[in-house]
């Protein structure tokens, strides 16, 4: 069994715990951080990670690529995240490359990596506080409890989330309906791709804006992802769907 940890989510709240600010006056604020303290920071998270569980043979980090495919479906998305990273992010991700197993893929975001990866070799469990991963079947430890989670359930948290969308990573789902809602709907009318373009239809919207916002919301896994010409698969509702 292998620890595969959404590092992004631990090297960025640990470097901006690390930054310190020095106001030189005369309008100057300068922003410093020790790289040792932000690192050790980090080591300590996952540390306490490896002891929550015991009994593994290895950690594997997972990072961002600096592109990423869904912008090329929708280029506003995640646009309002426009902080840059805190200091110290990059040196302590090549640091880390250095002392554990990392994966970063082309254009994909540490979800989909992580996706991929359980999906290609199962039995391990995903440790990321990130609600999307929920789409994965397999271990989900979300820094609170362990959730196992299967095929259907999986796919039901996609359809969800296409529905409600993610205000985070900046796509809007359909107006007005967040998680509850959009689980009565799907209770109601059946976990389809009919009930989803039904939905969206009721707002005035597309099948267009259905399928882009489901795009959006989607993990990938094994089945997404062309190895031979390193790009995603992009999701399209099937019958099987």
């Amino acid at each position: 069994m292998k620890l595969l940890i959404d590092a992004d989510f631990i090297v960025y709240k640990c470097c901006a715990a690390a930054e310190t600010e020095i106001d030189w006056g005369e309008d100057v604020i300068l922003v410093t951080s020790h790289f040792s303290e932000a690192y050790k920071a980090v080591t300590k998270e996952l540390q306490r990670i490896a002891l929550s569980f015991g009994d593994f043979s290895e950690v594997i980090l997972f990072f961002s690529h600096h592109k990423n495919f869904r912008k090329k479906i929708y280029p506003e998305y995640k646009g309002h995240r426009n902080r840059k990273k805190p200091c110290g992010y990059k040196k302590v991700i090549a640091a880390l490359q250095e002392d554990y197993g990392t994966i970063i893929m082309p254009e994909l975001e540490a979800d989909d990596s992580m996706g991929i990866y359980a999906t290609q070799h199962p039995g391990n469990i995903i440790v990321s506080p990130d609600k999307d991963m929920r789409q994965i079947p397999g271990r989900l430890y979300d820094f609170k409890e362990t959730t196992l989670i299967n095929e259907e359930e999986g796919r039901n948290w996609h359809y969800i989330q296409t529905l409600a969308g993610d205000q985070t990573d900046g796509y809007s789902g359909v107006p007005g309906i967040g998680v509850k809602r959009a689980v009565a709907i799907f209770e109601k009318d059946g976990y389809t791709w009919e009930t989803i373009k039904n939905t969206f239809a009721a707002k005035d919207l597309e099948e267009d804006v259905a399928l882009m916002n489901a795009r959006l919301a989607k993990i990938l896994t094994i089945g997404d992802y062309d190895f031979d010409s390193a790009s995603p698969i992009l999701w399209t509702p099937t019958t099987s769907n």
